[in-house]
């Protein structure tokens, strides 16, 4: 495996582009257009993980970031350095805030925003590294079980 890559239909093209490269900060890989209404825009958007989770797990999640509203079945989740400044940019640029940030019992301060492209999205500002986090009780990993 070498890249993981996300393509995602917008129909307000310009919108979704100048939203994710331009205030979200992803840097434009690459463009490409056949045509008026032909255009693609690759953004990069620095190490790329999959999170699976159960649904139990995924409902604990929109419990603990959107007081239990729920999430789609894929959202897309932005690591930022300052959660609380990057939520009110990305509202002002467009997205509507669905829960402020809040410190997640994973030591993380997560917000949630409906965004362009019809994409729910979720910014974490980590607090504490991979390390001290699976030192604590309850946060080992499947490895470890």
């Amino acid at each position: 495996m070498r890249q993981l890559r996300v393509v995602v239909e917008a129909q307000d093209y310009e919108q979704a582009v100048r939203f994710y490269r331009d205030v979200l900060g992803m840097t434009e890989e690459a463009a490409f257009a056949e045509g008026e209404d032909d255009r693609v825009a690759i953004l990069e958007a620095g190490r790329a993980t999959l999170e699976i989770a159960s649904p139990r797990h995924k409902e604990l999640i929109d419990e603990v970031e959107a007081d239990g509203r729920p999430s789609p079945r894929i959202r897309l989740a932005f690591e930022v350095d300052d959660s609380a400044a990057a939520t009110e940019e990305l509202a002002a640029a467009g997205a509507e805030i669905v829960a402020e940030p809040v410190m997640t019992p994973w030591r993380s301060l997560n917000s949630r925003l409906d965004a362009p492209a019809d994409l729910q999205i979720t910014l974490f500002q980590e607090t504490e590294d991979v390390a001290e986090r699976t030192a604590r009780p309850g946060f080992a990993t499947d490895a470890d079980r």
